[in-house]
């Protein structure tokens, strides 16, 4: 599929490509978070001024899941209690923490009007799947367990990420009907990673290989997954689990310029079909990781506006 990059996502393409940045692929994983930590400044737009932003322990088997809330100006309240966004950040598992998508969750919880908690879970390849599914399900678990102490409507709890947060977003979905976990309300899939096949068209076009090359999406791959055959465990890459009917309602945003993009597309149409109500979202000009690039990019504002009116959206 032909695509042509937006004027300020090609420009940000370029100054990428004039920096010599290097590829993740060359690095070791924490040599790979520490730059794209380094990077977050110049990416990340002014953040809004919240309530309050706290941290927060999450009660695990292995110990404790560190987390972050993030309270809004003016929630909306039912009885007292916010709706929740449970998220997810992205970074193939192996890079990404709570600081690299702090100003993400600020803008979420400030568009949407409710409690953001960011769920920094353990990361590849000290910590191979399913560490990551599993620390997910627990935490979300754990929010709806402690939802009033935490001052949530446990009947408003959404789940959402950005790629490999998308990726556990539609796994916690999942695994919440069933059975697994609490009711969901909603999903919020930002460019997420549905399959580890890696086979639809988008994985193989020179067009889409911009900032996550492919390369980089088998680094990414080769640190999380034990071997080949977690790529057939649902767990791994949800397109595989066995039926999408009954899951909550998604909100599922792509882009052109994205290895992602047709396994994106092909799951919103797997949801719409199983009756799942579907809100899609196409940023043709744009590349994978534009999301949180809101001050040089002002499609990722756009797109963190219409995420905000979709969860107020929902009952």
């Amino acid at each position: 599929m032909p695509v042509t990059l937006d004027p300020d996502a090609a420009a940000v393409f370029k100054a990428f490509q004039e920096a010599g940045r290097p590829p993740y692929e060359t690095l070791t994983p924490q040599e790979a978070r520490e730059f794209y930590l380094a990077g977050r400044p110049v990416t990340n737009p002014e953040p809004p001024e919240l309530k309050s932003v706290e941290p927060l322990s999450i009660p695990a088997p292995h110990g404790s899941i560190p987390a972050r809330v993030y309270t809004p100006q003016a929630p909306r309240l039912s009885g007292g209690l916010a709706p929740c966004l449970v998220f997810f950040h992205g970074g193939g598992w192996v890079i990404g923490d709570l600081d690299s998508h702090d100003v993400v969750c600020r803008k979420l919880a400030d568009e949407g009007e409710l409690i953001v908690i960011s769920v920094d879970y353990r990361l590849a390849p000290e910590h191979k799947f399913p560490a990551a599914v599993d620390d997910a399900i627990a935490a979300t678990k754990w929010i709806a367990e402690n939802a009033n102490e935490l001052g949530i409507d446990a009947g408003r709890l959404t789940v959402g990420g950005d790629s490999a947060g998308g990726n556990l977003a539609a796994v916690v979905a999942i695994a919440a009907r069933d059975g697994n976990g609490p009711a969901i309300s909603g999903q919020v899939l930002i460019y997420p990673a549905i399959d580890f096949a890696m086979t639809h068209p988008s994985h193989s076009e020179p067009e889409t290989s911009i900032l996550l090359t492919h390369t980089v999406i088998k680094w990414f791959r080769d640190h999380y997954l034990n071997g080949t055959a977690d790529v057939q465990d649902w767990r791994a890459s949800p397109a595989r689990a066995a039926t999408p009917i009954g899951l909550p309602p998604a909100c599922v945003l792509t882009a052109g310029a994205d290895p992602l993009r047709d396994e994106c597309d092909e799951y919103a149409d797997r949801l719409k079909e199983a009756g799942v109500a579907v809100t899609y979202r196409h940023f043709p000009g744009q590349f994978h990781g534009f999301f949180t690039m809101g001050k040089l990019l002002q499609q990722a504002n756009v797109a963190a506006c219409e995420i905000g009116l979709w969860l107020k959206a929902l009952k």
